[in-house]
């Protein structure tokens, strides 16, 4: 299987001391990706973490990541759904749940190219019963 259900925890500004946190807890290996360094903010989102994966033992994952400032959360939580390669079957499998999930929902950044992987759409949103989802899709074609 190609694809994945990946824990997808928001912060309003403690991911980086929560994964932190969560990597001396679960061992693993943390990759920390800024507002900054992913998308050239400044200002006061720059230290902010856009985006963060602990890969822990037998291939689970957790991802987390800092709130915009202002940007509310629904207490649901975030459920993130990715390709974990480049196999076109599997990315248009996602992209086909997107527009299954989109015409219902409240798109929050609609599926478009991923600032941070041009060769990738990324997209966000949240169903009719407030669930928020992210989609990574990789190459379709």
């Amino acid at each position: 299987m190609a694809f994945g259900f990946t824990p997808y925890l928001m912060f309003p500004g403690t991911a980086r001391a929560a994964m932190t946190y969560y990597a001396d807890i679960f061992g693993g290996e943390l990759d920390l990706l800024t507002y900054g360094e992913g998308m050239g903010e400044e200002g006061e989102t720059k230290d902010r973490i856009m985006h963060s994966s602990l890969y822990l033992e037998r291939g689970a994952h957790l991802m987390g990541a800092d709130l915009f400032p202002g940007q509310p959360t629904n207490g649901l939580g975030t459920t993130a759904l990715s390709a974990s390669d480049d196999d076109q079957e599997e990315n248009a499998r996602l992209a086909s749940w997107w527009e299954k999930f989109a015409p219902d929902s409240e798109v929050i950044v609609p599926l478009d190219t991923a600032p941070w992987e041009p060769d990738s759409k990324y997209g966000h949103l949240r169903d009719r019963f407030g669930a928020e989802w992210m989609f990574m899709v990789g190459p379709t074609e």
